[in-house]
């Protein structure tokens, strides 16, 4: 992706600017020691147990509190439709770090801090993570982020945006600027209609008005904590009523808004509790001082206990994070913050699920259309004087029918989060995540094989029968053998006598290798093993006389004539690494042009892979391209330790999740890696069976498997569009033989 001179710019001042970036983040860590055992995550060094081998991870990118959890529902959802996808969360705040932590942490893979917008800290995040598809949520607006995302071949998702109007000043005198971060999302899903209209102001190409995550707020989701359920029964107050997220002032003449709440508390008569929960943290001293002044009862609920109470009416200020949106189901009435000050206000779709009546100041900027649409549907009551407010909060408990409106409108506007998950799903399948483009030893290795290739075609292998190659670009690691196997079946189901030709990879000596022993036993075809394939050829037509032939690993062996040349592609890791000696591809992407099928395998049910189908499109606008997947059937065991010596050792991770194993432990070895008895004992030491491929098996001396308790899991290929596959094969079968 080339860069252009706004990128240019951008990266000029930030360099200017990196030493007083390092200044502020030190005044940080002074003033919040927290902050300092993590900052390195700012600058891109994730922790080793968040990075990844393979690609495919979504990142989603939640600022801080607010957006942590209006994330939690999409994420559950996104969990529930794509079990195989590690989801990792970044925060850019200490408090939506805790939020996340506490929130999202049973559905993340990883949490940690974003990194800076700097090249360097979002590359190495990128490669680290390896996502396919990045969700930002809201209005983070990241130049850097946005371009190394895209060029990484990942998709790039705006949810949930927004422009509020304080900021929207800002971004229109930054027009020019913003205009070119703007243009690399797939897409912006905005709030409403004017969010979506202010992002094109900013020359976003196609804002979508898709809704707001918050009214697919569940009630159910929450709960009350253990200890304020108990004092609330000791208090039986006959109202509550909570002031949440209270904002100090933001221009001159503003208001505080905790003074505003704790007058119109010692205005209201009876036994009643209040919930005061002022917005950030740091305000929660200056909040429990001005109680203390003011000789109001009170108890902070970080130092709640058991035997705690209070003399009504009385305030429990709420200093800890996460906890609000619980306490909602016993208010009676509730006053959202930051309406007062010119702050623009705070959304009122969490209380209104829950059917609480809501009071607000005037400033509902940033929520415009929700307070519109609100307040034409009388499910909002809104009040200009600071001094309305004691009334207000009595009107309210005296005609809860406010909250009752405000639960139906609130019903009424579900629907963000599935339109959220549509559009994450079409951008994920579209994504191709690409491997770093610097690879110069790459070309030595390509003149390498084209010499190789014009020096074995000089003296090409033409045999009697029909050839069919089963190849791949890369080096293992794509499912050939059971595709092999499944080939071998179907052509001998039809009456042929198929014949396999192996190189036998590192098969042990004496021995032909696991893949051999694998399609003999399957007894559909008849092996020839050895590195010469054309002698490998004539000994198996003097011993068996197949009538076809299929040529193992054949797309790279430029000897031997064949009629139908099938590329398989790994879809977890198409690209793996790039081109040798940096990656494990032998040959690239364009090399596909001498394919006749390409077949996608490692699939998951229902994805299309619109990204790789593309990308193989571009190189081979013609050949047939079919999606493949191996089903396992249950073993015997499930509480069980597993193991496995694959080329790709996640598609046997992903075997175990399939069929719902949780496996004690998951070791790794090599791929055709020959077991020796102490590392065999020490595996079954640990668990009270083991689990492995039936490849894995066939290098395990078999009165090993049986002392150490080892099962291999069966499993078979499922091909979409089978029959279509197989009338090709037969085509190729009855058509002339082509040269080499």
């Amino acid at each position: 992706m080339r860069a252009t001179l706004i990128d240019y710019l951008y990266w000029t001042l930030q360099a200017l600017a990196f030493p007083f970036l390092l200044l502020y983040l030190a005044l940080r860590i002074v003033r919040n020691r927290a902050y300092a055992s993590r900052v390195t995550e700012r600058f891109g060094f994730l922790p080793r147990s968040l990075h990844r081998t393979l690609p495919g991870a979504i990142w989603l990118h939640a600022v801080s509190v607010g957006e942590a959890i209006t994330a939690a529902g999409l994420l559950q959802r996104l969990r529930a439709q794509m079990p195989h996808t590690p989801i990792y969360v970044s925060c850019t705040t200490l408090a939506g770090l805790a939020m996340a932590e506490q929130k999202l942490a049973h559905l993340a893979a990883g949490i940690f801090y974003a990194p800076i917008d700097y090249r360097f800290a979002v590359r190495r995040v990128l490669r680290s993570l390896k996502p396919a598809l990045v969700i930002v949520m809201e209005t983070e607006i990241w130049p850097n982020l946005y371009r190394e995302t895209r060029r990484s071949g990942a998709g790039l998702l705006v949810i949930n945006g927004r422009i509020s109007d304080k900021a929207l000043p800002s971004y229109r005198r930054w027009a020019w600027f913003f205009r070119h971060a703007l243009s690399f999302p797939n897409a912006i899903l905005a709030q409403d209609s004017t969010a979506a209209a202010r992002y094109r102001e900013l020359g976003a190409v196609n804002p979508i008005p898709a809704g707001n995550l918050k009214y697919d707020f569940d009630p159910a989701t929450t709960s009350i904590t253990a200890p304020v359920t108990a004092l609330l029964r000791r208090l039986a107050p006959g109202h509550v009523w909570i002031a949440a997220s209270t904002m100090p002032p933001a221009d001159p003449g503003d208001p505080d808004e905790d003074d505003i709440v704790l007058d119109a508390f010692q205005s209201i008569p009876g036994r009643h509790l209040l919930i005061l929960v002022p917005r950030r943290p740091e305000r929660f001293d200056s909040a429990a001082a001005k109680l203390a002044a003011r000789g109001i009862a009170h108890l902070r609920r970080s130092q709640l206990t058991d035997s705690s109470t209070l003399t009504l009416p009385a305030v429990l200020l709420l200093d800890t994070i996460g906890e609000l949106s619980g306490l909602f189901r016993i208010a009676h009435a509730v006053f959202m913050g930051g309406t007062f000050p010119h702050r623009g206000g705070h959304n009122i779709l969490e209380p209104a699920a829950f059917g609480v009546p809501i009071v607000t100041g005037p400033h509902m900027e940033n929520f415009a259309e929700i307070a519109a649409a609100f307040r034409t549907a009388g499910a909002v009551l809104t009040i200009e004087d600071p001094a309305a407010l004691a009334p207000a909060i009595q009107q309210l408990f005296a005609d809860p029918s406010i909250g009752e409106k405000g639960r139906v409108l609130s019903d009424q506007q579900r629907g963000a989060t599935a339109r959220a998950l549509a559009h994450i799903h079409e951008t994920y399948d579209q994504a191709l995540v690409r491997p770093p483009s610097f690879n110069p030893l790459s070309h030595l290795w390509l003149a390498g094989m084209a010499v190789d290739r014009w020096r074995k075609r000089r003296h090409p292998d033409i045999p009697a029968q029909p050839v069919i190659s089963v190849g791949n670009l890369s080096m293992g690691g794509t499912g050939k053998t059971p595709f092999v196997l499944w080939l071998a079946q179907q052509l001998a189901r039809e009456g042929h006598k198929p014949g396999v030709l192996m190189r036998g990879y590192r098969a042990a000596p004496g021995q032909d290798g696991e893949e051999a022993a694998l399609i003999r036993r399957a007894g559909h075809a008849v092996v020839g093993v050895g590195a010469d394939r054309r002698a490998a050829r004539l000994a198996l037509e003097r011993s068996a006389h197949p009538d076809v032939l299929l040529l193992d690993d054949g797309f790279q062996h430029w000897q031997t004539r064949r009629d139908l040349d099938i590329v398989l592609i790994d879809a977890i890791d198409p690209f793996r690494g790039g081109v040798f000696p940096r990656g494990l591809l032998r040959e690239p992407f364009p090399a596909l042009a001498r394919a006749h099928v390409v077949i996608i395998t490692r699939t998951d049910e229902g994805r299309a892979y619109q990204g790789l189908f593309q990308e193989i499109r571009r190189h081979n606008p013609t050949a047939p391209v079919f999606l493949a997947r191996v089903v396992a059937d249950p073993p015997p065991v499930t509480a069980a330790g597993a193991f496995c010596g694959l080329g790709q050792p996640e598609s046997f991770r992903r075997t175990l999740r399939d069929l719902a194993i949780e496996p004690m432990f998951f070791e790794e070895f090599p791929d055709h890696h020959h077991y020796q008895a102490a590392e065999l004992r020490a595996l079954a030491a640990r668990a009270p069976a083991l689990l492995t491929t039936e490849k894995d098996l066939l290098n395990i001396e078999p009165a090993l498997a049986a002392e150490c308790r080892v099962h291999a899991i069966p499993m078979r290929m499922v091909i979409k569009g089978e029959d279509r596959l197989l009338a090709l094969i037969r085509e190729s079968l009855r058509k002339p033989a082509e040269p080499a």
